[in-house]
């Protein structure tokens, strides 16, 4: 997979799943079997999760009002969880079927981050180079084991065994709060001294903002959670599920904030022999 920067090409790259022939002078063919919009698989990647978990809770808000309402106090409650509106059947299998659709390009969106980032590290001073590398690769670990925490917690619900969900939903927000802390400390470095164009400036405030929001909302859902889980208070669990879906939709947003990162973007899948790739590739215009 390579990217290109359309707002670097001269021509306008129009995507298409045909086959196209490109050669290079005195060098085999190299054949383009796909080409398409980075930015609109990004944006297709994050709202996936965000249009099925608000279907999710108006579907059995509306039709199974007493059995995600139910909880172990059997006190007055409101609004369900995010675990009680997608244990429920059938928004359980779409909710698993969406999120199935969701990891699949967020695994390689993750990598190429980590590429889009280390390819930064030239415009930095010596002596910050290896910390920044560092860095680097804390944010992909992080975000891979949150996508893997995401699957988790998916498909092991807190009906069919709560202990495990329990700890693999605490991995992902810790995980989470984590990876936007760590993304907005390395975009600080980076851009030290950088004179950012607006939809870099929209990206870093956006990313700010909703890592104070997940902040907050972590707060308010654990004091919540205990006024729930030991004191059975009215409401409580409505307002943990509350935080809980404030923690949702910040997280998504924070991972949609890739379209101001990945404006004009494309990708390709293409063949041919390796050295040749990387020398006709090599001197395409990349993401810097």
């Amino acid at each position: 997979m390579h990217l290109y920067d359309a707002s670097k090409q001269q021509q306008e790259l129009t995507p298409s799943c045909k086959e196209q022939k490109l050669q290079p002078p005195d060098e085999q063919p190299i054949a383009i079997h796909y080409l398409a919009s980075f930015h609109e698989i990004c944006v297709v990647t994050a709202l996936l999760p965000l249009v099925t978990l608000f279907t999710c809770f108006v579907t059995a808000y509306v039709f199974q009002y007493d059995d995600v309402h139910e909880t172990h106090c059997r006190v007055y409650n409101i609004i369900p969880s995010i675990s009680a509106i997608t244990g429920v059947s059938p928004q359980r299998y779409f909710w698993r079927f969406s999120i199935a659709l969701h990891i699949g390009p967020r695994i390689p969106i993750a990598f190429v981050y980590k590429n889009y980032y280390r390819a930064q590290l030239t415009r930095l001073a010596p002596s910050l180079v290896a910390k920044t590398s560092w860095l680097i690769t804390l944010i992909l670990v992080l975000n891979c084991i949150e996508i893997a925490a995401l699957g988790g917690v998916t498909y092991i619900s807190n009906r069919e065994n709560y202990p495990v969900h329990e700890r693999i939903f605490i991995t992902f927000m810790v995980c989470s709060l984590c990876y936007m802390l760590a993304t907005i400390k390395l975009n600080s470095i980076l851009n030290a001294r950088q004179t950012l164009n607006a939809q870099q400036l929209q990206s870093i405030k956006w990313k700010k903002i909703l890592f104070a929001a997940s902040m907050l909302s972590t707060i308010g859902l654990l004091v919540f959670f205990a006024k729930h889980r030991f004191y059975c208070h009215d409401l409580a669990f409505s307002w943990f599920a509350f935080f809980e879906y404030l923690i949702a939709i910040a997280n998504m947003l924070f991972h949609f904030t890739i379209i101001w990162d990945f404006p004009s973007q494309y990708m390709l899948i293409v063949q041919g022999p390796r050295e040749n790739l990387t020398q006709y590739l090599g001197t395409k215009p990349k993401v810097n």
